[in-house]
């Protein structure tokens, strides 16, 4: 398909099979087919561990794979963790990814910072979270019609644009998306934080080390952006928005914990 007949369909399809709904309810533009942003996801990881170095620590990878497949398995019962692929990065980087495609990064910084399992699995079921509420999808999908479908088509087509990697892992930019794309971001990462936390207890990891997490975050952020230029909602706001979705998420825990097998430390 051309790139500028493609630019005049994109709002039509926008009106006609654009809408879904996210697991919180919340209702949200999603173009692309699933399959193709798995697609997109797998290069992107692919291209990822060419760039980046991979640990060569097994018992690190071991850890990281047990407290993945827990919050995996939490999301259903058939879910299969085999067709996940587990990766840790030898980074300082504080920071974990996931992709469409079922692919799962974490970086040793992370690890390094946080203070125990339980405050891993809340950052790996934030990630996840992305993936199931198809924020990927919702990005690509918001820039195909802000931008009028110039950049992003690019990325919809899969022509192997750097820009495509940014989509998939949720780094928007600044500039002309200001107040039209950052606040709905910092919305997707509010999702996250809850569906993250749903599946951290339901994994039978304590919900209260998301809160144990980003209060060390917060004390390690000494230069942190106001909140209004940030994809990312403050430390604080985040805080505070866990700990009022921490009742429901403290029930699904207690029902839980040592189920599971005790992943090593």
């Amino acid at each position: 398909m051309k790139l500028g007949r493609l630019i005049y369909i994109i709002p039509i399809m926008a009106v006609f099979v654009g809408c879904s709904q996210s697991p919180t309810g919340r209702r949200q533009l999603t173009l692309l087919p699933e399959d193709q942003l798995a697609k997109m996801g797998d290069q992107s990881f692919q291209q990822m561990q060419k760039q980046q170095k991979l640990s060569d620590d097994p018992a690190l990878k071991r850890r990281i794979e047990c407290i993945a497949e827990r919050i995996v398995s939490s999301m259903s019962k058939n879910n299969n963790f085999s067709e996940w692929d587990v990766k840790v990065f030898d980074s300082e980087a504080v920071n974990a990814f996931a992709t469409p495609g079922k692919n799962i990064g974490v970086y040793t910084g992370l690890i390094n910072a946080a203070q125990s399992n339980d405050q891993i699995a809340s950052v790996i079921g934030h990630e996840v979270g992305h993936v199931l509420a198809s924020h990927g999808n919702e990005r690509i999908s918001q820039s195909l019609i802000v931008q009028g479908g110039l950049v992003a088509a690019d990325i919809a087509l899969d022509s192997g644009s750097p820009q495509k990697n940014q989509m998939i892992l949720g780094a928007l930019g600044l500039g002309a998306q200001l107040g039209i794309l950052l606040p709905y971001s910092r919305k997707h990462e509010s999702e996250a934080d809850k569906i993250g936390l749903d599946l951290m207890a339901e994994a039978g990891f304590n919900p209260r080390a998301a809160v144990e997490f980003w209060e060390i975050m917060k004390n390690q952020s000494k230069s942190a952006p106001p909140e209004w230029l940030s994809t990312h909602p403050a430390p604080q706001s985040r805080i505070e928005k866990l700990r009022s979705n921490m009742k429901s998420a403290l029930k699904t825990y207690n029902r839980n914990k040592g189920q599971f097998t005790k992943c090593p430390s």
